[in-house]
This record gives structure tokens, sequence and C-alpha cells, in this order.
């Protein structure tokens, strides 16, 4: 598989939608996520991203002006002993329940399937980092409706084991903007992780669009002791 450009495939994408990052640093040390958001209303882009605990959760920035938050507020981000668990929706919850009674990761997500937002039925990805005695782990899942048909659910995982150093998969919601908005297809994206989590924090930053963009999510596990180092970046401030 080619390695493609984060900063390419970002900048050449006004709408990529939410996005998940997972793979391992350069140097082979750091386990590493990130996660974005977008908005195309008023009412998603009214939103930030805020600690909670070891995970994070989206927050309305205005509370006076937050019209509909079933689909917007949730944690994205939620760590079960050595998992850390990353989506773009409540199934964060539903992973870590599910886990939490040892029902594996594709188990957990069986109860659910792609958001009720038709006509776009946005897909609902998810990741889950596993690190435990200097291993790393990760695997990866869409949830998406059949070509827009929302009788049918298409289920997708992706697992990586023994990740190589330097390198990450990238997997987000739609496939560009439009109306209804296309979902994403094909396998996770294979791109590059830096050493940097700066660095990277910025990359990612200022390559989403500048009108669209809402909040950024970014950690580096370090992979033989478990401590992390977490980035949050927010256009509401």
């Amino acid at each position: 598989m080619e390695m493609l450009s984060l900063k390419t495939e970002l900048t050449e994408n006004a709408y990529p939608g939410r996005g998940i990052i997972i793979g391992k640093s350069a140097d082979g040390t750091k386990a590493v996520t990130a996660y974005f958001i977008m908005g195309r209303s008023s009412n998603s882009r009214n939103r930030i991203f805020v600690e909670d605990g070891e995970g994070i959760r989206t927050q309305a920035f205005d509370p006076s002006k937050l019209e509909d938050p079933s689909l917007i507020i949730y944690a994205p981000v939620r760590v079960l002993g050595n998992k850390t668990i990353v989506t773009n929706g409540d199934q964060t919850d539903t992973i870590y329940d599910g886990m939490d009674i040892q029902l594996t990761f594709e188990q957990s997500l069986r109860s659910r399937e792609f958001e009720p937002d038709g006509p776009n039925y946005t897909p609902r990805i998810s990741g889950i980092m596993h690190i435990e005695n200097g291993n790393f782990n990760y695997a990866m899942s869409i949830l998406k409706s059949n070509n827009g048909n929302p009788d049918a659910c298409n289920r997708y995982t992706f697992a990586y084991e023994n990740p190589v150093a330097g390198e990450g998969h990238f997997i987000h919601t739609y496939m560009h903007d439009g109306n209804p908005l296309p979902s994403f297809e094909g396998e996770p994206k294979l791109v590059s992780i830096p050493d940097d989590i700066d660095a990277f924090t910025d990359l990612l930053w200022s390559s989403l669009n500048e009108d669209n963009k809402v909040s950024l999510f970014v950690r580096y596990i370090d992979i033989a002791s478990g401590t992390y180092e977490t980035k949050i970046v927010n256009k509401n401030v």
C-alpha cells in the first residue's frame, strides 16, 4: 500500500468529517493516536474538546446555542486499563462496556450501526489501542450504510499486529464534501507518524480546512511505561 501524505490528504479535502489516526512513532517507542472533528452547521461547530479523566469529551462552547446534542456531545476517548478507545460517537461507551465484560472490540460493536442522520447515514468509525508488556497493537472499525441504503449495515474491522515504526493508519467519515455526504471507502489509509507530538499536532491542525475544523486531540503513549502526553486544540477558545 502506498504511504500517503497526511498534509495532502487533509489540505485537498475540505470536508473529511471526523477522522482517527493510529500508529507508532518513527523511533518505535510511542503508540500514537489523533482524533479530529469538523462541522458544517452552527450546531456542529459550537463544540470544544475537554479532558475527562484519562479521556476527553465534547462540550458545547456556547451552551445557549446548543440545538440537538444527540450526535455531537459524547466521549471520543476513554481508557480501560491498558486499552485506549477512540471513536466518533457514543459507541466509545459501547466498546468500553463490552470490553469490560470480556467482549472483543468487534463483538462490542455488533449492537451498533451507522448514525441515524439520513440522508448522510454517517459511518461510525472506531479505534482500539492495546499496550501490554512492551507490545502494542491496534484495530480500526467502520460501520456504514450499504452505499447509502439504511436497510443494510456493512461492518469492517482492520487489525494491525506488531505495527511498524513510523507507520499509522487514517480513517475518516466522508470521502469529501457533498449532499448527501459520501461515506469513506476502502481500507484505512497508510500514513507516516513522526516522533514529535508538537510537530504532528501542528501538521494536522494547519492542514484541516480553516472554515470547517472544530477540534483536535493528539496523544503519544510510551509503550514501555504506559505514560502519555496529550495535546488538545480547539478553534473556539
